[in-house]
């Protein structure tokens, strides 16, 4: 489970400088740059999400010793 959230992380990552680059910085709110925006912040969220889990594990294995 800890290589898949790892993978997960760096695709996640890779999406974000992807979706950095298609940000058009004159005219940040105006077509692709809006949908850009939207999935640079729904990739944070996986980010977060994934990383709330990790917590979560440590912690599962911790109570179980």
């Amino acid at each position: 489970m800890k290589i898949a959230s790892i993978i997960l992380s760096i695709i996640t990552l890779g999406l974000i400088i992807f979706n950095i680059t298609k940000v058009d910085f004159n005219a940040p709110f105006q077509g692709e740059s809006t949908a850009a925006h939207i999935e640079i912040i729904a990739s944070l969220i996986a980010l977060m999400l994934l990383a709330i889990f990790t917590v979560s594990k440590r912690i599962e294995k911790k109570i179980a010793q």
